[in-house]
């Protein structure tokens, strides 16, 4: 048996850790949480692990009838599925960005993020027993922190209690539903305001009161609280817990929908910088795919398989990283540069065979494909 050096055994995959900056994004999926809120789910073209905090929030950076606009939205996925995250948005009445979003933003779409940045999260204040309170779409961030909890089978005794103005405006009811039946250190309260016709609802109703409260989490003077709403939600649980005794030392609120100016300059140096840059005079090359006859032009670092999707061709795909094999084509002629995780031999590489999800343009190139 041939021995193997480390580096030989050892083929880690190559995949890059999220970090605070400028990121280009594609939307992959769009789903309908309620009639006003839709969930966007993001991800990169090469494998990325989405490591945030749970309660961290991004800001995207758009344009919209000419004009630059910088928006922040919180993470309402957990790291613990980090290979894509999501944003959760409610159309906001004459809201220009949120609208926008809503009717604009579709599935294939790419933009730019900033982030992931927040002070508000579940990491750096670590409890036993923790109370998530939210209203409205502010649900958000400590949706991230449940299902970061859950997916982690963390032992974080939780009582969730959020409240919406009818039964239809709960987000992510389905899911709290399912949470809630699964592990028994999930507790989930559902307040809504009112129910309208129709509306069969056996939940507690109205606005969430000291008395409410008390009944929902006896113990919530000896829990950590994450808070997330509309301001005059969030002024009603400051005053309510301060009013029962409460350490508000323990207590923790983000408000939604607000960016802070300092995420604003930094977002806005960032896009400039990238404006500059894409001034600057590309090298593009051809890659001509012969068997279906289509060609494309491909800045210097694309990989086949973006080269491919530009000229309308699927290659198939599973992994995305160079482990499976799946996307394998031959290269005929011209210049590429692969970097590969085990997925291709070295008699193929001999035969001119590429990973073309890890296999970069670097001069003309002519597939077999």
């Amino acid at each position: 048996m041939s021995s193997l050096t480390s580096s030989e055994y050892l083929n880690p995959v190559n995949t890059q850790t999220w970090a605070n900056g400028r990121h280009l994004v594609r939307c992959l999926k769009v789903i309908r949480e309620t009639e006003d809120v839709l969930t966007y789910c993001f991800s990169m073209q090469e494998p990325v692990l989405f490591f945030f905090k749970p309660g961290q929030f991004v800001t995207l950076e758009l344009e919209i009838d000419g004009e630059q606009l910088m928006r922040s939205y919180t993470i309402s996925s957990a790291p613990s599925i980090p290979y894509s995250f999501s944003i959760t948005v409610k159309r906001v009445p004459g809201g220009l960005v949120s609208g926008w979003l809503h009717d604009h933003l579709r599935e294939g779409d790419v933009i730019a993020v900033h982030g992931p940045v927040g002070q508000f999260n579940c990491i750096d204040f670590p409890a036993e027993k923790v109370l998530l309170l939210s209203g409205g779409v502010g649900i958000t961030p400590v949706m991230s922190m449940a299902r970061w909890f859950f997916n982690t089978n963390s032992e974080v005794d939780m009582v969730f209690a959020h409240s919406a103005r009818t039964p239809a405006d709960i987000i992510y009811r389905a899911e709290l539903d399912y949470m809630s039946t699964r592990i028994d250190n999930f507790k989930l309260h559902l307040i809504c305001e009112r129910s309208e016709t129709g509306q069969i609802w056996g939940g507690y109703r109205g606005y969430l009161s000291r008395e409410m409260l008390q009944l929902i989490a006896p113990d919530f003077l000896d829990r950590e609280v994450f808070c997330c709403g509309p301001a005059p939600y969030m002024r009603a649980m400051r005053r309510l817990l301060a009013d029962a005794g409460y350490d508000m030392a323990r207590y923790h609120e983000e408000s939604f929908g607000e960016t802070p100016a300092e995420d604003i300059a930094s977002a806005e140096v960032q896009a400039a910088v990238a404006l500059a840059q894409a001034d600057e005079p590309q090298v593009n090359h051809w890659v001509t795919f012969s068997d279906s006859g289509k060609s494309v032009q491909a800045e210097l670092g694309t990989t086949l398989y973006e080269a491919a999707a530009s000229a309308g061709l699927t290659i198939p795909k599973a992994c995305g990283m160079g482990i499976c094999g799946t996307c394998k084509v031959r290269v005929l002629t011209g210049e590429t540069v692969m970097s590969h995780n085990g997925g291709i031999t070295e008699e193929e590489i001999a035969d001119g065979y590429v990973l073309s999800c890890c296999t970069r343009v670097s001069g003309d190139v002519e597939v077999g494909y």
